[in-house]
């Protein structure tokens, strides 16, 4: 016997204002997705001169959708924000169901987008030219959706759901992006970043610089494993209730 209640081991339903919570954080994640790939599609945003290899160069009107709209896929910001977007919303339909995918979306949620606030942050927001509709979508998909992601997984949770396994499959995801963006590069020319232009930094300089930031990757989940126990740790030591959307 361990002394603990049977309320003690029984997962807890996930409370209304954590559901409230998740809602908010997808519908937020949704929006500035959706927006991005409508003035995309639309070519509303303002062009911008084109340095080396990166995206931007597309025909006008219709015949460049396809162009506008595949560039636009293949950021790694609309992947984490698609990643966000796809956790939360799993969270809102059934917020107490636990299973591998479901721990590993949650991480890569919380992981992805702080990678994208401080990768926008430190590297491209100070040579980013941000005029007509970026001025609406880029705080939404680098700054507003970032902080609300990580502040609803600090106070609603789930709980419990990062482990050392977690960890390492959450770099599943930012390894698909790599591939993806580096062969398609390969195929159209093009990248999304300065720092992944192979055609003007050649593979090694990118694939050294990729490499890092999988590294900073396995830092950040590393820390949002250990804040996750403290929460819970110091949640437990004071008695009182669980953090809302605990799961354990």
């Amino acid at each position: 016997m361990t002394g603990r209640s049977a309320d003690d081991i029984r997962p807890r339903p996930t409370r209304p204002l954590a559901r409230t919570a998740y809602l908010a954080n997808a519908v937020l994640a949704w929006l500035g997705v959706g927006l991005t790939l409508v003035i995309s599609a639309a070519g509303g945003y303002e062009p911008t001169p084109v340095t080396g290899n990166l995206y931007g160069v597309h025909p006008e009107g219709v015949a460049g959708v396809v162009s506008r709209v595949s560039d636009t896929l293949s950021y790694f910001t609309i992947w984490s924000n698609v990643v966000v977007a796809i956790a939360l919303t799993l969270l809102v339909r059934q917020p107490d169901r636990d299973t591998p995918l479901r721990r590993v979306l949650r991480l890569d949620s919380v992981l992805m987008i702080t990678i994208t606030a401080i990768v926008y942050a430190v590297l491209l927001a100070p040579s980013a030219v941000v005029v007509g509709w970026s001025r609406l979508t880029d705080p939404i998909l680098h700054q507003v959706t970032p902080a609300l992601t990580v502040l609803v997984f600090l106070v609603f949770g789930p709980r419990r759901w990062v482990t050392g396994r977690v960890v390492l499959a959450s770099m599943a995801i930012p390894l698909a992006w790599i591939v993806w963006m580096l062969a398609r590069g390969a195929v159209v020319g093009a990248y999304p970043y300065d720092f992944a232009d192979v055609g003007t930094r050649g593979y090694p300089a990118v694939a050294a610089t990729l490499a890092g930031i999988l590294v900073f990757g396995v830092v950040v989940a590393a820390v949002f494993w250990g804040l996750d126990a403290v929460i819970t740790r110091v949640t437990r030591t004071a008695g009182g209730p669980q953090p809302e959307g605990t799961s354990t």
